[in-house]
């Protein structure tokens, strides 16, 4: 418990954020894993000011190159040109325990979740995450995110599924595409995280499940070890409320999104079927995925430097060796 209720304590040594949050393995219910990293995202009105706030206060968290050459502002370039726009300082020490954190603008990551328009941030925030600092209101922002990652879910799922599978395939779509997962990341990284915030997956998702339910997209009924069967209507006209749900970008780039016509009129394109729209959804989220994940590799390893970089790099390629060798 001790671990937990200390959990953003780093914020004591930052410059101040509008938002915070602290997830992975930190927040795991059962973790007892004290050698493992804290993980933070930090939303900040300003992200080069901040940098250069932070700069002043701790230097020693940045690639001393990256500080040297060209401070703050070199910071938040090579983030938003190279990366996705968030820049993350890993391996800092503070107070015996090891930490990472991302910094990003907090317009930048309202747009993403509310968007998916680079699907980086937005699909971490579709997992159990432990909220310390909300200046902006981000958790009731995020309801939108997670109603999108429930209906993405629900077109790549069956007829009938159970609630864990449910949770896996939310848990699986900002994985999709992602370079890491085919040589530096455990092969067995969803079930893991599943299993282990079970019930931080359900007090997340289960409101939006008990919608659907409402609106007889989905039946519930209850099985053994408190868990719920799911099935789901897979009429057209259920699809395409499912589908209306996800983002507009994501939609338009389906063909499914909305068209104006000649006469000034909105008009809703046609959705031939499921499996064409599950399939369209599937390739639009890859790609973002892909898009995303690569350039967020190459903007981490030039921002912590090479010795930090093959660290790190190190160590996910260690975990996906432990599991594929299982």
């Amino acid at each position: 418990m001790e671990a937990r209720t200390n959990l953003g304590s780093l914020l004591k040594i930052l410059p101040p954020v509008d938002f915070c949050c602290v997830y992975g393995s930190s927040i795991h219910p059962n973790n007892n894993d004290k050698s493992s990293m804290e993980d933070y995202i930090l939303g900040v009105s300003n992200p080069q000011q901040w940098h250069s706030e932070n700069l002043k206060m701790n230097r020693v968290h940045y690639a001393s190159w990256m500080a040297s050459v060209g401070g703050a502002e070199l910071i938040t370039k090579a983030a938003d040109r190279i990366g996705v726009g968030v820049h993350f300082n890993p391996f800092v020490s503070w107070n015996n325990k090891m930490y990472k954190y991302g910094v990003v603008s907090i317009d930048d990551l309202v747009e993403d979740m509310l968007s998916w328009k680079r699907f980086y941030l937005s699909g971490r925030l579709q997992k159990p995450v432990r909220i310390i600092v909300d200046n902006k209101d981000i958790t009731n922002t995020n309801l939108i995110n997670l109603r999108a990652a429930s209906s993405a879910a629900l077109l790549l799922l069956p007829s009938k599924f159970t609630e864990r599978e449910l949770y896996a395939k939310i848990c699986s779509l900002s994985y999709m595409g992602d370079l890491r997962m085919l040589f530096a990341e455990d092969k067995n990284k969803i079930k893991k995280i599943v299993e282990g915030q079970f019930e931080l997956f359900r007090n997340m998702y289960k409101p939006l499940v008990e919608e659907y339910a409402a609106k007889q997209l989905l039946r519930l009924s209850s099985c053994g070890d408190n868990q719920m069967n799911i099935s789901q209507d897979y009429s057209l006209s259920a699809t395409s409320s499912v589908v209306s749900s996800l983002p507009e970008s994501v939609r338009s780039q389906m063909g499914m999104g909305t068209v104006e016509t000649k006469a000034g009129q909105i008009s809703k394109l046609t959705i031939g079927s499921r499996e064409e729209a599950a399939a369209l959804m599937q390739k639009v989220l890859r790609r973002r995925v892909m898009i995303s994940s690569a350039r967020q590799a190459v903007a981490g390893f030039i921002a912590v430097g090479a010795v930090h970089g093959v660290k790190y790099l190190g160590k996910k390629m260690m975990k996906a060796w432990k599991s594929s060798s299982k």
